[in-house]
């Protein structure tokens, strides 16, 4: 049976975006982002709601994500974290949920009008790779279905006041720490698995 992961960088506060829907507080160093690839890359699907995969759809080519001189650069660790990410996140499944989104605009990659628990249930019994969830609505919904397995959320050293919280608001959620890990740019990965 699959492993159903929510993967998502949040501020030491606790939102994924401030108050105004900017994250680039949250942008990963290349400690971080290559220990992020790693964690991805036993994942063979990944499910989205439509404003994530708008902004993870990005990673279908490389040189939206790198600025000028980093894509033109044939070195540098930040730039091979980002272009391995790439290739992990074309390489994975895509599923859509959005009853507003009419087309996808990247290979692999489904579109579902509604997230149905009993789907991705059925999902991960069938699937021999594991799961990422991404984004904090369409987790919400998941959590509350009792199928989110784990945790795996990297805080920034970053207080924001205020946005869009990484955990869904007014729902109680048991998890039992099972790894953590600092990094040197003050990021620190926590890895919770949900208690039942």
């Amino acid at each position: 049976m699959a492993t159903l992961s929510y993967l998502m960088l949040m501020s030491l506060d606790g939102f994924i975006e401030d108050e105004g829907g900017n994250f680039d507080w949250a942008a990963p160093d290349d400690e971080v982002h290559a220990f992020i690839n790693d964690l991805v890359r036993p994942a063979g699907t990944h499910l989205y709601g439509r404003r994530m995969y708008e902004t993870m759809s990005a990673w279908e080519d490389v040189s939206n994500i790198l600025s000028p001189p980093q894509a033109n650069q044939d070195s540098g660790a930040l730039a091979q974290a980002a272009q391995d990410f790439a290739e992990l996140w074309q390489a994975a499944d895509k599923i859509v949920y959005s009853s507003t989104l009419q087309t996808v605009s990247t290979r692999r990659t489904r579109l579902e009008g509604a997230f149905h628990p009993g789907a991705v249930e059925a999902l991960k019994q069938s699937l021999d790779h594991d799961i990422l969830i991404g984004g904090p609505a369409i987790a919400a919904e998941a959590f509350k279905a009792g199928l989110v397995d784990q945790c795996d959320l990297f805080v920034a050293p970053v207080s924001v006041g205020g946005g869009k919280p990484a955990l869904p608001p007014g729902l109680r959620l048991d998890f039992e720490l099972v790894e953590q890990r600092r990094f040197e740019g003050g990021f620190v990965y926590l890895r919770y698995r949900t208690r039942v």
